[in-house]
């Protein structure tokens, strides 16, 4: 399969991370709530997912999906951070600034 549409399911499962994240944090509706955290759940997955089919296999050699992956998983916890009040705007910047990082790392892949 082509990479491109690996990568464009990243960036699309990405995108649904931050978008489902933004939802979850300005207190949305009880009833989209639900929707908001299925949707962070299913572009956490579609990313993961997708990421793997990047490289078609964890390269050993390179350490940077470590880091990713570690990424990945406080991006998974933010919401729940959020909503208990544990640090509401602190996960939005940590959030953004995983992201950005995430993005570093793939662009320049520096380890």
């Amino acid at each position: 399969m082509n990479p491109l549409y690996f990568k464009i399911l990243h960036l699309a499962g990405a995108l649904g991370v931050f978008t489902a994240m933004g939802a979850i944090l300005m207190g949305v509706q009880e009833s989209c709530r639900k929707c908001a955290a299925m949707l962070h759940g299913i572009s956490l997955l579609l990313l993961l997912l997708a990421g793997f089919a990047i490289l078609q296999k964890p390269p050993m050699e390179l350490h940077y999906w470590k880091v990713k992956l570690v990424l990945w998983l406080f991006l998974g916890v933010a919401p729940v951070l959020a909503r208990r009040k544990v640090m509401p705007m602190p996960a939005l910047l940590l959030t953004l600034a995983a992201g950005v990082f995430a993005a570093y790392l793939g662009v320049t892949k520096s380890f």
